[in-house]
């Protein structure tokens, strides 16, 4: 089966499970074609799939990575003992984990194509994910907190593991409280790394963009609770600071000298 293949039987298994969809025209570019499969996935509730689908979207979604390439940590150049800095897409890094930054409600993001990282995450991994989400969070009483981590698989991703953190949303000036539920993030995802035995692990820009942590306040955060975290335990994990714009990047470069 070619890759348009795998799109087209993707596309009509979704289309053809809710009578709102039969309406709806498919485009004819593969572009197009394949930002309507994200679109689908990302709307659609934790529900159960056939497992057909499953093998046709871990193979779509791994011809998919092979395409965009991996990075691996060794191709990566240390900025400083045990830290990084790359910029790029956090879905394309072989690393023992990732990090997302997750909403309370911890299912993924399920606005249409959007942005986010929970949403670039959730669609390279393949709709195991949200499954997964989905069956840990029926064990709590209610939304994940701020601060917190918890660890999943990676599915079609080329990392080991995806560490959730909800970050906190900041709501007028930043307070202490802020500050100290977004070290909370990185502290809670390193001890959780550290024990399901990861030895590398990349951050995305947690609670920045729509959660409006100034993004220079946050890397300072970011930077100052690795390093405090690599201090108490020398020679356990390295961290990845992955950044997506040039202002991110360029924020991180003048911390990390």
């Amino acid at each position: 089966m070619t890759q348009e293949e795998r799109l087209d039987c993707l596309l009509r298994y979704l289309l053809a499970e809710r009578e709102e969809y039969k309406a709806l025209a498919v485009p004819a570019g593969p572009a197009e074609r394949r930002r309507l499969l994200r679109a689908l996935l990302n709307v659609r509730p934790p529900e159960p799939l056939d497992r057909s689908f499953y093998q046709v979207q871990d193979a779509y979604l791994q011809e998919e990575l092979r395409r965009k390439g991996v990075t691996r940590l060794d191709d990566l150049c240390p900025v400083r003992p045990g830290l990084y800095l790359w910029q790029g897409d956090i879905t394309t890094l072989a690393v023992d984990a990732i990090v997302n930054a997750a909403n309370s409600a911890m299912l993924g993001c399920f606005i249409p194509c959007h942005g986010c990282v929970d949403n670039a995450i959730h669609t390279a991994a393949g709709f195991q994910l949200r499954r997964e989400c989905a069956r840990m969070m029926a064990l709590q009483p209610g939304e994940e907190p701020p601060g917190r981590a918890k660890i999943t698989n990676a599915y079609n991703l080329p990392c080991r593991y995806v560490l959730h953190t909800v970050g906190p949303i900041v709501r007028g000036a930043v307070t202490a409280e802020d500050r100290a539920l977004l070290a909370s993030c990185y502290r809670s995802c390193l001890e959780l790394a550290a024990a399901h035995g990861c030895r590398s692990v990349a951050f995305c820009c947690i609670s920045t963009g729509e959660f409006r942590f100034p993004n220079e306040e946050a890397a300072r955060i970011a930077v100052e609770t690795v390093e405090a975290y690599q201090t108490q335990h020398p020679h356990t994990i390295e961290v990845i600071f992955n950044v997506f714009k040039d202002t991110d990047r360029e924020i991180y470069q003048r911390l990390l000298g």
